[in-house]
């Protein structure tokens, strides 16, 4: 290989062009489990941040209702701050984290406490008050940004990309 008048790439038999594409394959892997991991890791975070305050619409997620009279009273009745939605002993914020599939190149970012999924998606008594698609809506644009970045980084190498080497 070796770089024309304008800075492109020049193959001088396919075996070169050939090795080139494999190594632009294993560096887009690479940005994409980068993604993946980072993506997953900051949903995770902001699903635990909003539990215990009250959350505004983002995307189809619904702004959390004030919780009723009858839970204020009975959240201070056994020592709790009355007015600190899904936050009593932590359980449920504990819960929440994320697993990895590389092979499928899947993340899942939820609880396995069944009052996590209660608040979540709601019941016929409790309103829905979504952490985790609420913080997924949030760190959406984010999230694209950094694969956008990755993706350039593993096409043109950082050095072209004002020298921002964003796979860690």
């Amino acid at each position: 290989m070796a770089m024309g008048e304008a800075g492109m790439r020049e193959f001088h038999d396919m075996g070169a062009f050939a090795q080139h594409l494999l190594t632009l394959a294993v560096a887009q892997h690479e940005a994409d489990k980068n993604t993946l991991e980072r993506g997953a890791r900051m949903i995770e975070a902001r699903a635990k941040a909003k539990i215990g305050e009250y959350q505004q619409q983002v995307g189809p997620f619904i702004a959390w209702p004030e919780l009723a009279e009858s839970t204020k009273a009975d959240r201070a009745a056994q020592g709790y701050p009355e007015d600190e939605p899904l936050l009593r002993t932590g359980e449920i914020r504990d819960s929440i984290g994320h697993v990895l599939a590389m092979d499928s190149m899947e993340a899942q970012i939820g609880s396995n406490d069944d009052k996590a999924v209660w608040q979540e998606l709601g019941t016929q008594h409790i309103p829905p008050r979504s952490f985790l698609g609420g913080a997924a809506a949030e760190k959406a644009p984010e999230i694209c940004e950094i694969a956008a970045r990755n993706v350039v980084v593993a096409l043109v190498g950082a050095d072209v990309f004002g020298g921002m080497l964003l796979i860690e």
